[in-house]
């Protein structure tokens, strides 16, 4: 951030027999230098401008001072520069790295105050948000479509949860019994292509504290699905979802829209009896190796709700941790791949487990759960500005992909490549009209 009024200096006794001095002051000079990448990957993407175009600028426009486009580069820039509240505008409106990534001359003027931030993020409507959060799909649909030049023989989506912690009054925020707290429960949704590791954010819907892990699921679906197809006419796609998901409704419309699916699946009497004489084998593998056993198996079934009978997967498993007593882990997805049990649950099913450190990236390193706006649409409107930052972000680190940064999380490429100290300088130079 630039320090614009921090003019003393500080003088420390003991560190050195030399005169220590560390100056504040600086002209012209940001914390943030390296968040010209962040520009140049939304140059990439075109993200921000779908995202601008995707708004309602109900404004008098005589009297209006920040762009909506500035106001949307502003959030997300200081989003995915680790500035997580609105509050943080009265220190960036003034940063000369900030003001260039956001269309403004670093010298010139500031850029939205916390005010104005405030406004413009409980200002936004149900429509705008619908549309925000379909034009960011787009974008990813269509940046995944160039970086791959189309092709794609496997496209894997995974759908999440997690809570969101609260701790006002915020609308729509309800009492959960599970997570034990006042919370919202955000929906999540993320893709893979082909085999990489690489896991794309692409949806993330705030939902009531209440909201049962199925609510939303097909929604969202229901817009990726024709983006997908237009775009890799070719793959096969598939769908990974935890035990939550697996209601009659999302299993009917996964086997209409004709995609290859593993769901997981509570445990029950009737399948528990089918597990039973398995489960009698693994205690008894597991007793004699002293180790945490498995074996696979599967079966038809047919739930009471169902509308047809099913191929469900069986994983009987005793686990043992040491100074505990053996447990049993008995497991089921509902599945219609043609693969065989073991292969299915281990080497497809279990690698929905990675998206968790997505979600995590998201929560930790970005902050997409300080919803603290009073109004519920103004902190799905968060949550969407939050999601766009990942997305810059990971651009980056897809551009990494043959270095040590490759995996790195988010915030670990936050803190190598955007906290670089800089100083920006102005040319007296005049610039061509093509210039970028």
């Amino acid at each position: 951030m630039k320090d614009s009024g921090t003019t003393q200096c500080l003088l420390f006794e003991g560190l050195s027999s030399k005169r220590v001095e560390i100056r504040f002051s600086g002209e012209a000079t940001s914390s943030d230098g390296g968040a010209v990448l962040l520009k140049e990957a939304d140059q990439r993407l075109g993200l921000i401008e779908s995202m601008s175009k995707s708004i309602s600028d109900r404004r008098d426009s005589t009297r209006v001072k920040h762009e909506m486009e500035a106001l949307i580069s502003q959030r997300v820039y200081a989003l995915a520069c680790g500035y997580e509240d609105g509050n943080d505008a009265a220190k960036l409106s003034s940063d000369p790295v900030m003001k260039l990534i956001s269309g403004r001359d670093p010298s010139g003027e500031d850029l939205a105050s916390q005010p104005s931030i405030s406004r413009f993020e409980n200002a936004v409507r149900r429509a705008d948000l619908l549309r925000l959060g379909t034009g960011i799909m787009e974008t990813v649909v269509k940046s995944q479509r160039r970086r791959l030049s189309g092709r794609a023989e496997k496209i894997t989506i995974d759908l999440d949860q997690t809570d969101d912690t609260v701790h006002g009054e915020q609308q729509l925020s309800l009492f959960n019994g599970y997570y034990r707290s006042y919370c919202f429960i955000p929906l999540l949704g993320a893709m893979t292509f082909n085999d990489e590791a690489e896991q794309i954010p692409f949806a993330a819907v705030l939902r009531a504290g209440n909201a049962p892990d199925k609510r939303g699921a097909i929604g969202v679906l229901r817009r990726l699905l024709p983006m997908l197809r237009k775009a890799f006419p070719k793959a096969r796609i598939y769908v990974r979802l935890d035990a939550g998901f697996a209601a009659p409704e999302i299993l009917d419309y996964l086997d209409e829209e004709g995609l290859f699916y593993a769901v997981g699946f509570g445990q029950n009497s009737v399948l528990n009896r089918v597990c039973a004489p398995l489960m009698r084998r693994v205690r008894r593998e597991s007793k004699e190796s002293g180790k945490t056993e498995r074996r696979f198996t599967s079966t038809n079934y047919a739930a009471l709700r169902w509308s047809k009978t099913r191929n469900v997967v069986i994983k009987a498993e005793v686990t043992r941790i040491k100074d505990r007593e053996p447990r049993d882990n008995p497991r089921y997805v509902v599945t219609n791949i043609p693969q065989d049990p073991q292969t299915l649950y281990q080497d497809f099913y279990c690698q929905r487990g990675e998206f968790e450190n997505r979600i995590k990236e998201l929560k930790h390193d970005l902050k997409i759960d300080r919803t603290s706006c009073s109004k519920f649409l103004a902190n799905q409107f968060r949550v969407l500005l939050t999601l766009a930052a990942y997305i810059l972000l990971q651009e980056l680190r897809l551009k990494a992909r043959l270095t040590p940064l490759a995996r790195a999380t988010v915030g670990r490429l936050r803190l190598v490549l955007i906290k670089v100290g800089g100083r920006t300088s102005l040319s007296a130079a005049v610039l061509s009209p093509d210039y970028s």
